[in-house]
């Protein structure tokens, strides 16, 4: 019993997906995150996508700017949980 609860544990954690920084072009970028269940808090993956952002943008000695920002929209049933996008620009100071 304990050994299938640890299975699906891990199972569940596993489908979490972050997607790192990714390039659209032109000093513009995306981040997203998105959470393993319909439990997971919206504002925290959006406040964990925007933290990303920002410190992409600083370690470049640069300032983040938020261009576009998107929430999945409940109910979080069947696939579509918690999710947060953040398209953004790293700017000269």
């Amino acid at each position: 019993m304990k050994t299938l609860m640890l299975v699906l544990a891990v199972t569940v954690a596993g489908c979490a997906a972050n997607s790192g920084v990714v390039a659209m072009g032109a000093d513009t970028y995306f981040v997203s995150r998105q959470g393993a269940t319909g439990f997971s808090g919206a504002s925290t993956l959006k406040a964990e996508a925007l933290q990303e952002a920002n410190q992409y943008c600083q370690m470049q000695r640069k300032t983040m700017e938020v261009v576009h920002m998107t929430e999945a929209q409940p109910p979080f049933i069947l696939g579509n949980y918690p999710k947060a996008e953040v398209q953004f620009k790293c700017l000269s100071k």
